[in-house]
């Protein structure tokens, strides 16, 4: 299951992030998404976990949570928009 996870520290790397979802089940894949031109965090990323029950404890043990002073958002991710598309 993929999550997306937002209002993260603009400092985290992206193991810290696979570290902090490893607790709630086998962490696939960690991916911060970075500025292009900067190369800095832009504060969220997502989480690729082994199977949708293991994606839910992560869902219900971070949504809300504050971490390094910031409250996280955590739900699951939506699939990509088509390219010309916009998401409603």
């Amino acid at each position: 299951m993929k999550l997306f996870i937002g209002s993260l520290p603009y400092n985290i790397t992206e193991s810290e992030l696979s570290e902090l979802c490893a607790p709630f089940g086998d962490v696939v894949s960690a991916k911060l998404i970075l500025d292009q031109f900067t190369g800095q965090s832009k504060g969220f990323g997502f989480v690729e976990m082994a199977n949708r029950s293991q994606g839910h404890k992560v869902m219900d043990g971070l949504n809300g949570k504050e971490y390094n002073h910031r409250t996280l958002v955590c739900n699951e991710a939506k699939p990509p928009a088509k390219k010309g598309q916009r998401r409603r």
